[in-house]
């Protein structure tokens, strides 16, 4: 199963950007053996302010996939329960997984409503480059503790 993380605007090289290429370049590899990868990160920009256009430019990113929606109003999981969700997917014949996180507004309602399901990384703002970071550690994350490797720790 093919895993995207789908963001709207480009960051500038920063030590952000390097932790999330750690992180998926660890997923890739670790999760070859179990079916799930590549992992990537697609960044898109849209040319007019405002979640409409926002959306606009995300679509084409998302046809057949499974949307999970990065929102302050989704739901935190644990990292085993995230796992758990990520290893659900893939066994169910899921092919690609996005994730998608939006601007600085948030996502689009209609993208929302559209999503299979949202994530939230807790009840704190967090900047777009960390949320990646995050995102891309725990993606890490799942693949190894459904490898039952040791990096995750209970």
């Amino acid at each position: 199963m093919k895993i995207s993380i789908i963001a709207i605007g480009r960051l500038p090289r920063s030590p952000e950007v390097e932790l999330v290429k750690l992180y998926v370049d660890r997923a890739t590899a670790a999760g070859r053996s179990l079916g799930l990868g590549p992992v990537e990160v697609v960044e898109v920009e849209a040319r007019k302010p405002g979640k409409a256009a926002e959306a606009e430019v995300l679509r084409p990113h998302l046809e057949g996939a499974h949307v999970i929606a990065c929102d302050e109003h989704g739901t935190a999981r644990p990292s085993r329960a995230f796992a758990a969700e990520i290893g659900r997917l893939r066994d169910d014949g899921v092919r690609r997984l996005a994730f998608l996180i939006g601007g600085a507004d948030g996502l689009d309602p209609g993208l929302l409503a559209e999503a299979r399901g949202k994530l939230a990384f807790g009840p704190q703002t967090w900047p777009h480059a960390l949320a990646r970071a995050m995102l891309a550690e725990q993606v890490y994350r799942a693949v190894t503790i459904l490898a039952g490797g040791p990096y995750h720790r209970d």
